[in-house]
């Protein structure tokens, strides 16, 4: 199996699948890239998708120390691009994965030809705050709860796919240390004054019922980017980009395929 070794020694597993120009999707809080689903293979037919478990998920090692952070995230996802031999891509990123792609456009703007941040925000010190109770259903990782803030209901049960995808992660979630390691991260990200400084081209994807990530926090994604496009996605919740899978992937292919990646 590949595996990205970090300055810190802890292995990383990633995945490749496609050709093309490199593409570089990062999952959100606690879950590894298996959460992808067949959207891997289905943007592997336009990229050379590298899709990979953060640290603490999936099959890559769970260290309980040092904490971990989106900027550290940010810092493992590079060594996946290295260990890829990949010296730019695009970078996809949901939720804490938009997160962690904000410090990655920020700490390694080298690596990043163009992304696009979907149902993110740009930490909790100046963003958004969701509802409290959803922050309580997070904090205790009720996932089976969660279920309902990520789709709709009635979508999620025509669909079989996103039904087993959800099951596989209510299942086997990562061992409780790292949840908790997951949470602490995402919730203290905060790159506020830095936005400023990312110079790659940014789309902004967001669903306009989000309660996860509420989606006036594009609003302000907006105005820290310099130059930032942005798309609501109708009646889209957390995970649209599955419910609405068509819309996002056109948006996606579009905007990336006009930023052509150079070396």
């Amino acid at each position: 199996m590949p595996y990205a070794t970090t300055n810190d020694h802890t292995r990383i597993y990633y995945t490749i699948k496609g050709s093309g120009a490199p593409l570089l999707m990062i999952m959100g809080q606690g879950l590894d890239h298996s959460a992808w689903g067949s959207l891997l293979e289905e943007y592997a037919q336009h990229f050379r998708v590298i899709a990979y478990d953060h640290r603490g998920t999936g099959k890559s090692d769970k260290p309980e120390f040092p904490p971990y952070s989106t900027r550290g995230f940010a810092s493992d996802a590079v060594a996946v691009l290295d260990a890829a031999s990949v010296e730019r891509a695009h970078v996809f990123g949901i939720s804490m994965g938009g997160r962690i792609a904000q410090w990655l456009a920020i700490d390694y703007a080298q690596r990043v030809a163009a992304m696009v941040l979907a149902c993110t925000t740009p930490g909790n010190a100046h963003g958004i705050a969701r509802p409290k109770w959803v922050d309580i259903l997070f904090a205790t990782g009720n996932r089976r709860k969660l279920k309902d803030l990520m789709v709709s209901p009635e979508w999620a049960a025509t669909n079989q796919e996103f039904e087993a995808l959800w099951r596989e992660q209510t299942e086997n979630p990562p061992p409780t240390h790292t949840q908790k390691l997951h949470y602490l991260a995402s919730q203290g990200h905060n790159c506020w004054d830095e936005l400023q400084l990312i110079r790659a081209p940014t789309l902004l994807i967001h669903g306009s019922d989000d309660v996860v990530n509420v989606p006036e926090n594009s609003n302000l994604l907006q105005q820290g980017i310099k130059g930032s496009k942005k798309i609501i996605i109708p009646s889209g919740k957390h995970f649209f980009f599955f419910e609405h899978r068509q819309q996002t992937k056109t948006a996606l292919l579009d905007f990336l395929t006009a930023h052509k990646i150079t070396v």
